[in-house]
């Protein structure tokens, strides 16, 4: 399939996603049209005909010192700055390679690759433990795969930040709004005592763009589409190359994989 192709593909399924927001809208079916979690079935397959968003980061060009995917997430998003703090706010970061990958193998390990940054962010888990710790509903699983979040309903509890094992959660402890340098019009701003984390930027998704990270990746080390898509790219990368996924023992299914 060649990158036209594939372009058009994306940009049809990304149109569905807008047609069921207006649908939602209108009324003709719940906002939150959740696909039913069955936590008896940790290997269940792809249902065909269904869209599962997913990423691939591939590691050998995402280069230690590049955090401009992580630049243009947080502007976008209005997430405040408020680094090297016990109150920081993260979407999207770079973790050490072991940190990143606790449970891969270190035996035998290259010494470029222990000390190789990883891009982490929200897995958007098919089997996702945050919204079954939920007590509102303000997170929850869409008909798409990408676990979201309504800030409307978070009360601040932080069970589903006890519940996600990846730390991909942030709370903000403090009102984020003075500490975001240049206010985006693109994305909302919180309030103090909700949590957020990346969304794979559904806003972007329903007018037929890549994530933010995607599109301004210089090295184009980030790979996005259907994962339910054997034709896919996404799917075509990850048969093609060995990849990894952060603590698969747990059975989260990750949607985010990485070529090391």
């Amino acid at each position: 399939m060649t990158m036209n192709q594939n372009r058009r593909e994306f940009l049809k399924k990304a149109g569905l996603g807008a047609l069921a927001g207006l649908g939602a809208a209108a009324g003709l079916f719940p906002a939150f049209a959740l696909e039913p979690t069955d936590t008896s079935n940790f290997t269940k397959k792809p249902t065909p005909g269904k869209v599962r968003w997913g990423m691939l980061v591939d590691t050998r060009k995402c280069l230690g010192n590049c955090t401009e995917c992580v630049v243009r997430c947080h502007h976008d998003h209005n997430v405040p700055d408020l680094s090297g703090t016990k109150n920081e706010v993260k979407w999207i970061w770079k973790s050490g390679y072991e940190e990143a990958l606790p449970t891969a193998s270190q035996q035998f390990q290259t010494d470029e690759v222990k000390h190789r940054k990883v891009l982490t962010l929200c897995n958007h888990c098919e089997e996702p433990p945050c919204t079954r710790a939920c007590p509102t509903e303000a997170t929850f699983k869409r008909w798409d795969g990408i676990v979201s979040m309504d800030y409307h309903r978070c009360i601040g509890c932080r069970f589903c930040m006890a519940a996600c094992p990846y730390g991909s959660r942030s709370f903000n402890w403090v009102d984020p709004r003075p500490h975001v340098a240049e206010l985006s019009n693109t994305y909302p701003t919180r309030m103090r005592g909700v949590v957020e984390k990346c969304n794979f930027c559904s806003e972007r998704l329903v007018k037929g763009e890549l994530p933010a990270c995607v599109d301004s990746c210089p090295q184009k080390a980030l790979i996005f589409g259907d994962l339910n898509d054997p034709n896919s790219e996404i799917r075509r990368m990850i048969a093609a190359n060995e990849t990894m996924q952060r603590k698969p023992e747990l059975g989260t299914l990750p949607s985010v994989f990485y070529i090391i």
